[in-house]
């Protein structure tokens, strides 16, 4: 596979920006790291940030864009200007990498999506979760019917944040469950396809004096029932039991926790239910290889560029998917 050409927009506290420049620095035989900008006064906004990019040539946005041997872009710039830098990097032609869940305006994310599909590039979205072995694994079993009819789908990502960076989700509608939940709402979204009824649910804790929505579900109604995505910003331990529940008729599987850190990678485990009816079942339990998250997302984007792979997320599928997020966060 030849080397892709790739410079990033951005970075903040709260994205995942230093994770995948430091993936990209990783696979030097797939990507030629041409450089970086820092918009909306980042430098400035995140010091803590600046060490991952130290030897490599600080840009501006405009000689990203206008130079024509960049073919491919990282958007990961704080989520309420996502849409705003993917835009113009997509006006260029450029293929893009977006942080997710991708801003907050509707209206920029319908304009994305359209300019995506007309210049046919590739748009890819980091929604960390699909390039977990065993969330891949259990999307081709239910594809191929193994779980059954599936019922429903419990998803949790608890964490115990500080102050401040819940005091930050109070930007957003929605706050923990739209920066957070949308990774918990990719994975219903894609077992199940968009609900017939979705129950927002968003409120402050206000347990220190922190107004934002740092508690929030999403109750969504399918033909066979009831799904959840849940956050808690304030649950004490709750990284550790971050979980993914999927029931069938034939078969439930459990990854609990979903991604615990291994030093910097991170692993899984599963446990698989297949007797009904069994009180004494405690299921079969299996640990996912050690892997870091953010490598197989960013080869499988080189893959993409180089034409060696599709993209199985199509614009529309991304468009739909952020719809549902909204919805999910109450904003119509």
């Amino acid at each position: 596979m030849r080397k892709i050409k790739i410079a990033q927009i951005g970075t903040s506290t709260n994205s995942h920006g230093n994770f995948v420049f430091n993936s990209l620095k990783k696979q030097s035989d797939v990507f030629e790291i041409v450089g970086f900008a820092f918009p909306e006064n980042e430098r400035e906004k995140y010091p803590e940030r600046m060490a991952d990019f130290e030897g490599y040539t600080e840009l501006t946005v405009d000689e990203i864009l206008n130079n024509p041997e960049i073919e491919a872009v990282l958007v990961e710039t704080e989520e309420k200007y996502l849409t705003k830098y993917a835009n113009i990097a997509e006006e260029k032609g450029k293929h893009i990498h977006m942080e997710k869940p991708g801003g907050t305006s509707l209206a920029d994310f319908e304009k994305l999506i359209e300019t995506v599909k007309k210049n046919g590039t590739v748009f890819h979205t980091g929604y960390m979760y699909r390039y977990n072995p065993f969330v891949i694994e259990l999307m081709d079993r239910i594809e191929k019917g193994e779980l059954g009819e599936i019922i429903s789908v419990e998803a949790q990502m608890n964490c115990a944040h500080s102050k401040a960076l819940r005091s930050w989700l109070g930007g957003d509608k929605g706050g923990s469950l739209f920066f957070l939940g949308c990774h918990l709402i990719d994975l219903i979204f894609r077992i199940q396809g968009t609900p017939e009824k979705i129950i927002p649910l968003s409120k402050p804790a206000d347990v220190d004096g922190v107004c934002a929505e740092d508690f929030g579900m999403a109750i969504m109604e399918y033909k066979h029932g009831i799904s959840f995505a849940k956050v808690n910003s304030n649950e004490v331990g709750g990284f550790d039991r971050r979980q993914l529940v999927v029931s069938g008729t034939k078969k439930t599987v459990e990854l609990k926790p979903l991604e615990i850190f291994a030093g910097e990678s991170q692993f899984t485990t599963k446990t698989e239910y297949k007797t009904p009816d069994n009180w004494g079942d405690r299921g079969e339990t299996s640990d996912s290889p050690i892997h870091d998250r953010y490598d197989p997302m960013m080869h499988s984007f080189a893959e993409m560029v180089c034409g060696k792979k599709q993209n199985p997320y199509t614009p529309d599928y991304e468009l739909e998917l952020y719809k549902t997020i909204l919805k999910c966060c109450g904003v119509e």
